[in-house]
């Protein structure tokens, strides 16, 4: 097993109180998969997907254990997580140029983070040069200035060298969110080929776009409010989702060749709940068409099939 990750806990201190970001969340990643995180803005995937890396400093840990690969990883301490970043977990950010230095040209900034974890650009270079040549990007890049490069170029240098050094896990954050067409399947081709050449074991893709998930991931993991509402195989989470809040994402969908006229598209009415002050009981049980007395009670996430659990008390 690649990822086990046990109750994880996380908030943000405010003013106004704490924000329950991450409420007891629990799942796995197995070697070799690809798991979607998909969600409404607001429901923790980003805060997830940092807290894996520690990326952070205004997260407040609170309980929870993440294990790679059989270790434990020291979530709750900054400096104790560098001797496993880029090296064991690696992070692609939402926007490119946030990874990127501006004053530095490309490969002196990939030589300098080599050098802070103890490895020699040089002995690295040719197969640095080689995956620059498998994402179609021209080994030129290395002299230019991030500036120079495209949003897509960014994007393809950012996934190259956040895989360097061959870390188990990669957590992409919105990779493709900010690129047009072309380069969003660029990205995620790159994603899938860097996964199935072993450059990186497990990968976990945060994104708004469940098509995408659907197109490059073995699985997909719905949140909502900090918590998770289901998490399935991709096929069945498009095809035969069992949460109503997964149901509600699908039916929101447009699906090619069918007509306005033919099926107008279903909103989710309301809104997520404030997480300064989380309700007790399911979360989505005031937006949900099927909420019934039990629902006041909080529903635990079950394995109702093999690979497909959900937190519902109609899908148990």
């Amino acid at each position: 097993m690649s990822l086990q990750v046990d109750g994880l806990r996380v908030r943000y201190r405010t003013l106004r109180g704490d924000v329950h970001a991450l409420d007891g969340v629990t799942f796995e990643v197995a070697d070799g998969e690809i798991m979607g995180l998909v969600g409404e803005s607001g429901c923790g995937k980003t805060t997830l997907a940092k807290s894996l890396i520690r990326l952070d400093g205004r997260m407040q840990y609170v309980d929870g254990v993440v294990e790679l690969d059989g270790v434990k990883l020291p979530i709750d301490d900054q400096h104790a997580m560098n001797r496993f970043r880029f090296t064991q977990i690696s992070f692609v950010p939402q926007y490119a140029m946030s990874a990127l230095n501006p004053i530095r040209k490309i490969g002196k900034m990939i030589a300098e983070l080599l050098e802070s974890r103890g490895f020699d650009y040089k002995s690295i270079q040719p197969e640095l040069e080689r995956r620059l040549d498998l994402v179609g990007l021209p080994r030129d890049v290395l002299r230019r200035y991030p500036i120079e490069l495209s949003g897509g170029m960014k994007q393809r240098t950012v996934v190259v060298v956040s895989t360097l050094l061959d870390p188990s896990l990669l957590v992409a954050d919105e990779a493709t969110s900010a690129l047009d067409v072309s380069n969003q399947k660029a990205v995620a081709e790159t994603l899938v080929e860097f996964r199935d050449r072993r450059f990186v074991r497990s990968v976990i893709v945060v994104t708004h776009d469940i098509s995408l998930g659907y197109q490059i991931a073995d699985t997909i993991m719905v949140m909502y409010a900090g918590k998770q509402a289901e998490k399935a195989p991709a096929e069945v989470i498009v095809n035969s989702p069992r949460h109503p809040y997964t149901q509600a994402l699908m039916s929101s969908l447009p699906e090619v060749g069918v007509r306005y006229e033919d099926r107008r598209l279903a909103g989710i009415p309301g809104s997520p709940p404030p997480l300064l002050n989380p309700p007790s009981g399911c979360r989505f049980r005031d937006r949900c068409p099927l909420a019934f007395d039990q629902c006041a009670e909080e529903p635990p996430f079950v394995e109702i099939a093999t690979g497909h659990s959900v937190a519902c008390w109609k899908a148990a």
